[in-house]
């Protein structure tokens, strides 16, 4: 273990198993199964800074591979074996943080493929989902195809969304949660991009933003674990 963050490793069935890393479960209030974009793994800058900061708001993170990841693919894993990298990372974080009230998400891909998951079958135990940056449709194709599927998650939902995000063009973001009702909580980060980088112009910079992506998921997952 290293500043607090453990390897492990996660069994897929048989002999296949993807790495991960629990970070910050010292006097932590709940724990998020965070799981990486298409294009980086769970060492990419950005996971790791946003698992420190989620620490220090006392909040565990599990951050995982997917399997092609793992095998250092740069092509993502069909649904069903991304889904099943989900379940299996839930499960994981519950058998070893058991009474720990247990959140899950991740960034972009990552959002996305647990957000399916638990629209096909519930992941057990978790309260909600936390979606950093919902890649709702490819950049310069704006469309709210991608998001159908979530009118079947019965959890609530926290999305964390840059005003200049191309994955997600603000007016169909906002629509997306809207048509969610009550279960969806739409943060909004002005000038971040889907990256979360913010222009000098913004009067802010990345570092603040990524604290603040920390501080609202403290926030937000306080009131369902209460």
């Amino acid at each position: 273990m290293t500043d607090g963050v453990q390897p492990l490793r996660i069994a897929l069935g048989g002999d296949s198993g993807v790495c991960a890393l629990l970070q910050g479960t010292d006097g932590a209030r709940a724990c998020l199964v965070l799981a990486h974009g298409a294009g980086a793994g769970m060492t990419h800058a950005f996971m790791a800074s946003l698992a420190a900061a989620l620490s220090q708001e006392r909040i565990a993170t599990l951050r995982y591979q997917f399997p092609y990841m793992e095998k250092g693919s740069k092509r993502p894993d069909v649904p069903a074996v991304a889904h099943a990298a989900v379940q299996a990372a839930v499960a994981e974080a519950a058998r070893r943080l058991p009474g720990l009230p247990l959140f899950a998400g991740g960034k972009s891909f990552g959002a996305r493929m647990t957000s399916q998951a638990q629209s096909k079958q519930p992941l057990e135990g978790v309260r909600g989902l936390v979606f950093v940056g919902f890649p709702l449709h490819p950049a310069k194709q704006p469309s709210v195809e991608r998001a159908k599927h979530l009118a079947d998650v019965r959890i609530p939902m926290l999305f964390l969304q840059g005003t200049r995000d191309a994955l997600a063009e603000w007016p169909l973001i906002e629509q997306t949660a809207r048509g969610l009702g009550k279960l969806a909580t739409l943060e909004r980060i002005e000038d971040a991009d889907h990256s979360f980088h913010v222009r000098a112009s913004s009067g802010t910079t990345d570092a603040r933003v990524l604290e603040g992506l920390a501080a609202t998921t403290r926030s937000w997952i306080e009131r369902l674990a209460a």
